[in-house]
């Protein structure tokens, strides 16, 4: 039988109770470690403010959807000079604060965008219990782009479409780190040239064999050279075979 503590996402999360709801779904009452620590200042408090309560989505079982009933510590800041005068304890490994899921189901999204896009994720994520839109988990691909990562070497350019047969946008993807650095709203020569002459740090460029990227990393990155990626090179030697 499994025991309460491999229901909570983190060590940090002291599970009450796991029930199944009438729709089926576990439902999971836990608590969080209070620290006191304000994320303001840094000051620790130990005066009570009260508690506040939220619901977040977990990692499936058994096929059915896991929610999280958390109740999370709140706490005055005993800190004068300090703008906040309550604030909740916060534990990025549970969830980012006003987030809907868990951090590790968020990173999962995150994964499935970037290696089967939008609508094969949502298919396969509702068959392992996710119920997500597609929309959602590109949305996560989008946040994830949008933190700062550090200096990427080698990059690769491909395009990809907002609307499909429409709408074309251009995504950067670290190829070290196998993460997505930049999403560009469109395709344009100018748009990559430009990204391209703010990174100049980039000495390989693995793209298609558009000519479109081509231009963009002759003029904005001179020094970096270029290679076919994997992909289009099979794509192109399976075509070859087929005439």
């Amino acid at each position: 039988m499994v025991s309460k503590k491999h229901w909570a996402p983190t060590a940090s999360v002291e599970v009450g109770e796991v029930r199944q709801s009438a729709t089926g779904a576990w439902v999971v009452s836990g608590r969080l470690a209070p620290n006191g620590i304000c994320p303001e200042c840094g000051a620790p408090s130990r005066q009570r403010h009260g508690w506040r309560h939220r619901r977040i989505e977990d990692f499936p079982a058994q096929g059915q959807a896991v929610w999280i009933e958390l109740k999370v510590c709140r706490w005055r800041c005993l800190n004068s000079d300090c703008r906040r005068r309550t604030f909740s304890d916060r534990e990025a490994a549970v969830a980012t604060p006003y987030a809907r899921r868990t951090s590790r189901q968020a990173q999962l999204l995150g994964h499935m965008a970037h290696a089967a896009g939008g609508t094969p994720s949502e298919r396969l994520l509702r068959r392992l219990g996710i119920r997500v839109s597609d929309d959602t988990i590109l949305r996560q691909l989008l946040r994830a782009a949008q933190v700062v990562p550090p200096r990427a070497r080698i990059i690769g350019i491909d395009d990809w479409s907002w609307r499909k047969s429409q709408n074309y946008g251009t995504i950067i993807i670290d190829l070290e780190r196998r993460a997505v650095i930049d999403v560009l709203e469109d395709r344009d020569v100018v748009t990559c040239t430009d990204w391209l002459r703010r990174h100049p740090e980039v000495e390989v460029i693995s793209r298609d064999r558009c000519g479109l990227y081509a231009q963009a990393a002759r003029q904005g990155a001179p020094q970096a050279e270029q290679v076919a990626d994997r992909f289009h090179i099979v794509q192109n030697l399976r075509m070859a075979i087929e005439e």
